[in-house]
């Protein structure tokens, strides 16, 4: 009986000792299978790194080309701003120009209002009488600009029996006309 344990021992231990190999194997094993998931995660993860770079600069550059277009359009609508802005102050110093003189013909009436010598004759020296025709041939020589008929369409107070309005140069030359 003795010998039977003995022997049954034995190949109890010899079990083991198989059990020990194969764990040891299954340990080498798993390793080896952890080594080749690493591998696999690593080479997964790489690859769409690199996909989703490419994605990325690809995004970059269609942006980088939209923003080039961009600034191109704002380039261009500033300058048109400026242009009109410039266009627009330049008229504005013209209208507060002639505003100012129509505030002076208005405010002070005709007499203050300097009117160019180049656009005003002479008046031939007077030799006692005058007529209509002599009118005509005055105000012939005069050209009306914006500024002188601006002045007649102002309020009028003529010196005698009437006042009125005038409001177009033909009228102002009616009016003149029929005091004579």
């Amino acid at each position: 009986m003795l010998s039977e344990i003995e022997v049954r021992v034995g190949k109890f231990k010899k079990s083991i000792e198989d059990a020990r190999e194969s764990n040891n194997a299954l340990g080498e094993n798993i390793e080896d299978l952890r080594e080749q998931s690493r591998d696999f995660v690593t080479m997964c993860l790489t690859f769409q790194r690199d996909s989703v770079q490419e994605l990325l600069y690809s995004q970059i550059r269609k942006l980088m080309e939209r923003n080039g277009s961009l600034e191109a359009m704002m380039k261009a609508s500033k300058e048109e701003t400026m242009a009109t802005t410039l266009a627009l102050s330049t008229r504005i110093e013209e209208l507060e120009g002639e505003l100012a003189l129509y505030r002076a013909a208005v405010g002070e009436g005709l007499s203050s209002v300097a009117l160019s010598s180049k656009y005003v004759p002479k008046p031939k020296e007077f030799v006692g009488t005058r007529s209509a025709c002599d009118l005509d041939n005055f105000f012939g020589g005069w050209k009306t600009t914006s500024v002188t008929k601006a002045s007649w369409m102002i309020r009028v107070k003529t010196t005698g029996k009437r006042q009125g309005e005038i409001g177009m140069w033909q009228e102002f030359q009616c009016e003149l006309k029929g005091q004579f």
